[in-house]
């Protein structure tokens, strides 16, 4: 390793470990983020719970897992149970519109006040 690589090896370590000042578009980045992180997580949490009910009933028609819990007429059921999956994961959308939508009404006085102190410089 020639002394420029080592240089730079060590610029690369030190980097890590310096404190990073926050600027105003740092602090609107993770205001931002703060807005949409829980929109996001409930839509990922409840599309895949919605996803697994749909599965469940796909699975007690096209497969002999109701023999195995003692059902005797699994088609109904079944299509009961992937059809309320159905509905959920298109509520999912509307829902996470919903969360959304409030949020960056809660938020938006702050990230307008905070984007106009940037842009004025």
């Amino acid at each position: 390793m020639n002394v420029n690589d080592q240089e730079l090896f060590v610029q690369k370590i030190r980097a890590k470990y310096q404190v990073k000042e926050t600027t105003g578009l740092d602090a609107l980045k993770q205001l931002d983020k703060k807005v949409q992180r829980p929109a996001n997580l409930f839509a990922v949490i409840f599309g895949s719970i919605a996803a697994l009910i749909m599965g469940s009933g796909m699975s007690l028609v096209m497969t002999d897992i109701a023999e195995y819990i003692g059902i005797s007429n699994p088609m109904v059921l079944g299509i009961v149970i992937g059809v309320l999956g159905m509905i959920l994961l298109l509520l999912n959308h509307p829902i996470y519109k919903g969360i959304l939508r409030a949020r960056r009404k809660k938020y938006a006085n702050e990230i307008f006040a905070l984007s106009d102190q940037l842009m004025k410089g």
